[in-house]
């Protein structure tokens, strides 16, 4: 290679690490693995060093990667948060050793001590105490400047809010998600057909660095800590004297730490550290070197990154070879099917693998993957197994290829991919493995709003077989209802009564209500005034559809489609065996005043809500925009304004109060206007349902 190459591929990598870095620090979203990654660096590192004149003080050689996520106060670290030198040979270990043992012999300094801890796999974190009560806490940021996240720390059960002793300290730990709780937020996210972590550490970082601490809360966040970074009235001499030390104040301390006298030692300690990582109840990406004598550390200094006293060895993934047995699907709670391999059994980093998701049909011919494939298997973030390769070397002919289902395998529906997405789902509106998720969106504020039935209700149902279907919720007794309460009587009459009143809803929450994909509460309206009744809705041809303004082509297939199934066919038929309503209540009006216009609504409003506000502007004929532009004729503002409002003021666009707005509707029938002007219907809005409320007004 000569410079001009060395050069670019230099600037090359310097453009990937930092791309990879700020998914990986900043937005806790990895694209690739930590091996990839480091390999890069060592890439990088080793350039640099064989060509010097291209070093720069910007390269992440030189720096700690992340910065300040916007919406944090910063906090400029006393004593910076350093990183590791990482290494990836026993032998570099060896060369590391044989240099910190030179360096002591120069300055007189016998037999050096070493502490061999586990890299925990988390994110660092500075906590500070002043009189031994917890005052502040960071991330470790760009290593000089972090987050201030004090209030999310809080909610970490094993950080002491006060420790024993009343004096002013600042520790350094690491934040993680045990693999057990990894294990289960992932299978939970899995089941909701969330977007899964990708590993521990990006779910604990992403965690912890939450605007809203009450989300950090819910996550099981832990901390272990490892290092005294700075302390008031107390001096140690060694590190394994500083640990100790923190044990008695109360911290959680790195439970692994292990004594050392010679390279051997040091070698054998990383060795049982490897052999046992399998066993550990949280994650580590290594073994960190450090030397244990706090005098000769200073002695030894620092460069602009690292430390020159301590090492990371860093394990390579553990891969094992096996047989992909058979590819199944399964069916998530909102329709999506997923693809699973069976596996023939095999121990990778602690765990036998029998099965991993292979996500989605692009993944499958990504990897071109064939039942009977031997595949390469290792553990992302030593947590979620995957197949990393196949050995198409080894296929001896017998393999067979594998097709998505186009019914779904658990009801028969249809199962489509729909256009720029990489989800094939099921489209049967009955089908069991949706019915938790169909049911939670058909009882919806939105939808058809039967107050009191919520998600654990709803499960409660399920569990005790009392509900089998969406229809099933108007056979519910009271005493069914009563039984999942103590003392649950009066629960049971206001759900009872909220059922009941959830009949005479008008057609356009049902249609909401049925979960048709792509059709929301604005089409759904939209139908509901075209088609009058739910029978017309049925017999709709695409032609038709197709025509209606704000109903395209895509949204008009998945009508004709949803509405051509036995299963939706049958549901609607127990619904009106159950008496709820599928003819539209509004009556026709001749008053367009807002034909034409477009409304976009920001902030708090004081006498509606923004769905009753959107309801009054779209019933006399104006459109509700949820984006400002040109083409907007009003900004309905209320309290607490934001961007939105701001925009409309560069561009010039009309801007309304709700008081302005009320004028504009001040002229509607007499009993419309009792209603906004505050009467005693008035305080008690908010049982009044904007459905009754439209029946108030069309029918006076």
């Amino acid at each position: 290679m000569n410079k001009k190459q060395a050069k670019e591929r230099i600037e090359e990598l310097r453009k990937k690490t930092e791309y990879y870095a700020q998914k990986y620090y900043d937005e806790d979203k990895p694209e690739i693995s930590d091996f990839e990654y480091d390999m890069l660096m060592v890439e990088l590192r080793n350039l640099e060093k064989e060509y010097p004149e291209f070093q720069s003080k910007d390269s992440l050689t030189q720096k700690v990667g992340g910065h300040v996520k916007e919406g944090f106060a910063k906090v400029t670290h006393e004593v910076p948060l350093q990183s590791l030198q990482d290494v990836f040979s026993i032998e570099e270990v060896e060369d590391w050793v044989e240099k910190i043992e030179q360096k002591a012999k120069e300055n007189g300094i016998k037999d050096v001590r070493y502490v061999v801890e586990t890299k925990i796999d988390g994110l660092s974190s500075a906590l500070e105490y002043r009189d031994g009560k917890f005052v502040r806490g960071a991330t470790r940021g760009n290593g000089l400047v972090g987050e201030d996240v004090t209030e999310n720390l809080k909610t970490v059960k094993t950080i002491p809010q006060e420790i024993k002793d009343k004096i002013n300290i600042t520790v350094r730990g690491e934040v993680f998600i045990s693999k057990k709780d990894f294990e289960e937020m992932n299978q939970e996210r899995e089941e909701n057909e969330e977007e899964l972590f990708a590993n521990a550490r990006n779910a604990a970082a992403g965690s912890l660095r939450q605007l809203d601490s009450k989300i950090t809360a819910k996550r099981p966040l832990d901390i272990y800590i490892f290092n005294v970074q700075k302390i008031e009235g107390k001096e140690f001499n060694s590190h394994f004297e500083e640990l100790e030390y923190l044990d008695k104040l109360g911290f959680n301390v790195n439970p692994v730490r292990i004594y050392c006298k010679t390279i051997e030692e040091i070698k054998n300690a990383i060795q049982e550290i490897g052999n046992d990582r399998e066993n550990l109840t949280f994650g580590i990406d290594g073994a960190v070197v450090k030397v244990d004598d706090l005098h000769f550390r200073e002695i030894l200094g620092t460069t602009a990154k690292t430390p020159r006293w301590a090492v990371a060895y860093k394990y390579p993934p553990e891969q094992k070879e096996t047989i992909l047995k058979d590819i199944v699907c399964q069916v998530g709670r909102t329709g999506v099917i997923t693809p699973m391999a069976i596996l023939e059994p095999v121990k990778v980093a602690g765990s036998t693998i029998s099965k991993t998701t292979l996500h989605n049909e692009d993944f499958i011919k990504e990897k071109a993957l064939k039942i009977g494939d031997t595949v390469v298997i290792q553990k992302a973030g030593d947590v979620i197994p995957e197949i990393v390769e196949v050995k198409k070397d080894k296929r001896t002919g017998n393999e067979k290829d594998f097709e998505m289902p186009k019914t779904c395998p658990v009801c028969g529906a249809p199962a489509i991919r729909e256009e720029g997405e990489a989800a094939i789902r099921c489209t049967g509106i009955e089908c069991p493995a949706k019915l938790f998720r169909n049911l939670v969106h058909f009882v919806s504020r939105e939808a058809m709003n039967i107050d009191g039935l919520g998600e654990s209700i709803i499960q409660q149902l399920l569990d005790r077989k009392l509900i089998a279907n969406i229809a099933d919720i108007y056979t519910l007794k009271f005493e069914d209802i009563a039984s999942l309460k103590k003392n649950g009587k009066k629960f049971a009459q206001n759900l009872v009564d909220s059922i009941e009143a959830s009949k005479q809803n008008d057609l356009y929450r049902l249609i909401t209500a049925l979960g048709i994909r792509h059709v929301g509460t604005k089409a759904s309206k939209i139908l509901a005034k075209k088609y009058k009744n739910i029978d017309n809705l049925l017999e709709a041809n695409f032609e038709d559809l197709s025509t209606i303004a704000d109903i395209g082509p895509v949204m008009a297939n998945s009508i004709i489609e949803f509405f051509g199934q036995e299963q939706t066919k049958d549901l609607i038929a127990k619904l009106k065996e159950a008496g709820v309503n599928t003819t539209s209540l509004e009556e026709e009006t001749t008053d367009n005043r807002f034909n034409g216009k477009t409304f976009v609504l920001t902030g708090s409003l004081e006498k509606f809500t923004r769905g009753e506000a959107s309801d009054i502007i779209e019933k006399f004929g104006g459109k509700v925009s949820s984006s400002v532009s040109k083409k907007t004729d009003y900004v309905l503002a209320g309290e607490e304004a934001g961007s939105k409002l701001t925009k409309a003021q560069s561009l010039g666009v009309t801007i309304i109060t709700e008081e302005q707005f009320n004028e504009l509707i001040g002229d509607v029938p007499n009993r419309f206007k009792m209603i906004l002007k505050g009467t005693d219907l008035m305080a008690n809005w908010g049982q009044v349902r904007s459905d009754h409320f439209w029946i108030l007004w069309g029918r006076h």
